[in-house]
């Protein structure tokens, strides 16, 4: 016995020195990065179509873009950050039925044999214990009761911080993907007006060395010619890195950008109606509006818990103890020691903490009361904010349409003129440019009241 017990002490050693080297090698020599795996064991599909739900999917269909819903479908399931809000619910739910857990009874029984040698005696003999107990708190005045609640109301208030994060992360996503749009279509125009710089700078090139323009002129062609490519250069760095945040948000590497497919401007058509006024009883279905009115009420509850405090805690417990000298009459009641009691306990001095416990719940209650009504003023500021913007950039949009058919009309003009001999290809090209620029502009103001009219709905908490 006393070999067996040394060998195991001895393995258990080698066990605690050897293992955690090894591994620590295997760390150090691997290039990938480490898996952990998940603790949670997901025995039971729960559906995902309240999350859905959340991101108002019929709403992000008016841009009829199956890429774009591609995208906001591999967020909802894939973003780190919205997984993390969903976890965060089960944390909530979890010490909700921890605390649900004080309204019951405690009941514990265990088994404890004995080989002692006692006083008087030569030899050893075996005794069996088995000792059972149970306690419970009479909540006759509802203090586990209300310390339940106010669990609970922190569970529904999670539950409303991941609504808000599932609709910011569509949000981000739709505005994400958008913007690419929109660099694609400014890096297309920006490669023409580089194009046509090129044009005329070697035009000018040719005249000046004819004698025709002043090496002046050839100079600010050649400046502009250099400006237009540096601004091509940072186009294209910033659609690279908004590539690189679009693979984040649907929960992939940024390595993989080369393979993420992005609708053409042309061909994307919203056909949504936006409104031009909201209710403002649309306020109250904001997630954070919910959450700050779940957060007053948990607050109520904490204050009548601490005025509860005062009151005695009453408690109910029995013990049993069945004692024998053989394994086979362990439960006989000739060795059975039990009892009952009941009893109440008042703290009478606690040096203050009970009433300075009540003042600060008070005191807490009304910070949370006022960050009620500052998120309700909020809430409608982002909406109106959000009216405004969708107004005043469609107004813009709308000018700079006109301003187009303008310029395209101009253009048409210069290129009947050219045809006819009136004006150099110079000339031409150059009014070219403006229409390209002008082009440029219209992309990015459409796109704008695209990301307005994403802004609008996280403002309504996706209810458009």
């Amino acid at each position: 016995m006393k070999k067996l017990i040394a060998a195991t002490l001895l393995m258990s050693f080698m066990v605690i020195n050897i293992v955690p080297a090894s591994a620590a090698t295997k760390l150090q020599n691997s290039t990938q990065p480490k898996v952990f795996k998940s603790m949670i064991k997901k025995n039971k599909k729960q559906s995902d179509a309240y999350k859905y739900d959340y991101v108002n999917m019929a709403w992000w269909e008016n841009f009829n873009d199956p890429i774009l819903t591609g995208y906001i479908n591999k967020a909802i399931a894939n973003n780190y950050d919205l997984k993390m809000a969903t976890l965060a619910v089960e944390e909530y739910y979890q010490a909700t039925k921890i605390q649900l857990s004080n309204e019951l009874p405690t009941i514990g029984a265990g088994f404890a044999p004995n080989y002692t040698k006692m006083p008087n005696q030569s030899s050893f003999n075996w005794a069996f214990a088995t000792p059972a107990y149970v306690n419970y708190e009479l909540d006759i005045f509802l203090k586990n009761r209300n310390k339940t609640q106010a669990s609970k109301k922190l569970y529904e208030a999670s539950k409303f911080d991941e609504r808000a994060a599932y609709i910011a992360i569509a949000g981000a996503v739709g505005t994400t993907y958008l913007n690419i749009v929109r660099m694609d279509k400014i890096i297309n125009i920006q490669e023409q007006i580089v194009d046509i710089r090129q044009d005329i700078y070697n035009l000018m090139l040719s005249s000046n060395r004819e004698g025709l323009v002043s090496t002046s002129d050839t100079i600010k062609a050649n400046k502009s010619l250099v400006a237009g490519q540096t601004e091509l250069i940072e186009y294209k760095k910033q659609r690279e890195k908004l590539l690189h945040a679009l693979a984040v948000l649907i929960g992939e590497s940024p390595e993989n950008i080369s393979e993420l497919a992005i609708t053409p401007y042309d061909k994307i058509i919203f056909s949504g109606t936006i409104p031009s006024e909201i209710s403002s009883d649309i306020i109250v279905q904001r997630p954070d509006y919910l959450k700050a009115e779940t957060m007053v009420e948990k607050a109520g509850i904490d204050v009548k818990v601490a005025r509860k405090e005062f009151l005695p805690t009453i408690n109910l417990s029995g013990v049993a103890l069945f004692n024998a000298s053989e394994f086979g009459s362990i439960f006989s009641t000739k060795g059975m020691i039990a009892s009952l009691a009941a009893g109440a306990m008042l703290p009478i001095f606690t040096g203050g903490r009970r009433i300075a416990n009540l003042k600060m719940k008070k005191t807490t209650y009304e910070r949370i009361l006022q960050d009620y009504y500052k998120t309700n003023l909020t809430a409608l500021q982002e909406i109106n904010d959000s009216l405004v913007a969708v107004k005043r950039d469609k107004e813009k949009l709308a000018n700079t349409i006109e301003q187009e058919n303008l310029e395209k009309s101009d253009y048409s003009l210069q290129e009947k003129k050219y045809n006819q001999g009136v004006i150099s290809r110079l000339d031409l090209i150059q009014f070219q440019e403006n229409l390209l620029t002008i082009d440029k502009l219209l992309a990015q103001q459409n796109i704008e009241c695209w990301v307005d009219y994403i802004g609008l709905y996280k403002a309504v908490g996706s209810k458009l």
